[in-house]
């Protein structure tokens, strides 16, 4: 049986990091979401092929997530999934890149661009992290998830605003992808309660933020339930070359619910 979340590995800093590469082009590197049993593949797959007629999409699991190696006593941290991105572009041999970031992901866009802004060209944040906020019940319960088929399934409808995606079937291969071996130890470890703390721990300075000199565009979902609206309009103000896209009828999952006009909004900013 293909895998076809399972993809290419390379060395980055002394682990396997499983990712996909397709295209050809300038790069753009896509970095998922933190949900449970989440790949680069479970996120993307709508997204990358579109993205990759015109371009290089290097689409990373992040350590602690997919099918990168998980090496042992670990700490994860954003310091630490930064290192890897930059570690990975190493590899490959990439100087910069465009990152597309969704939720966690959008944290560590912004990260990346305030920690080695030479290494990137433009922003994509879409339902983004990476500013300090009151937890939502959403993502409380995402962090909070201990496996299930109903909680994955309570999990589904708590993404998406359009509920007919959040099928059985998803229900069924997202719980198997989340109770994969090593898995949910390394999810349940990364965010301890209170889980405030790791919505500031993935935080970067708004000081900091406002220095981000990178072309950024901040796509939300208008009924998002897990990240809020309110954090694409703060970003918008803090980031000076920012423009903003909202979605009505919209959750967290932009790049599924909307993906064709998501993936084409992407390739006319990345030019």
């Amino acid at each position: 049986m293909t895998r076809p979340e399972i993809a290419n590995t390379i060395d980055t800093g002394g682990y396997a990091t499983n990712y996909h590469d397709r295209g050809e082009g300038f790069p753009v590197m896509l970095v998922h979401g933190s949900g449970p049993g989440v790949s680069a593949w479970a996120n993307w797959r709508l997204i990358i092929p579109i993205l990759a007629e015109a371009r290089r999409v290097i689409a990373p699991d992040m350590v602690g997530f997919g099918y990168t190696e998980r090496p042992e006593g670990i700490t994860y941290n954003m310091d630490v999934w930064a290192k890897q991105a930059v570690d990975l572009m190493d590899a490959l041999g990439i100087e910069r890149t465009d990152i597309v970031g969704n939720s966690f992901g959008g944290g560590l866009a912004i990260k990346l661009a305030i920690d080695y802004p030479e290494r990137v060209r433009k922003l994509v944040l879409m339902g983004a992290m990476g500013i300090d906020f009151p937890i939502t019940y959403g993502l409380d319960t995402v962090w909070g998830y201990t496996p299930s088929v109903e909680n994955m399934d309570e999990l589904l409808h708590l993404f998406v605003d359009n509920k007919a995606i959040a099928t059985p079937d998803l229900a069924e291969m997202r719980y198997a992808a989340s109770i994969e071996p090593g898995f949910q130890e390394a999810f349940s470890s990364m965010f301890p309660e209170p889980r405030q703390q790791g919505v500031e721990s993935m935080a970067s300075p708004e000081d900091e933020i406002r220095k981000i000199p990178h072309p950024t565009l901040i796509v939300h979902g208008r009924e998002d339930q897990v990240i809020p609206l309110d954090n694409a309009y703060r970003l918008l103000q803090l980031i000076d070359d920012a423009q903003l896209h909202v979605f009505g009828h919209c959750g967290h999952w932009t790049q599924i619910e909307r993906a064709e006009l998501f993936a084409q909004q992407v390739n006319n900013f990345l030019g």
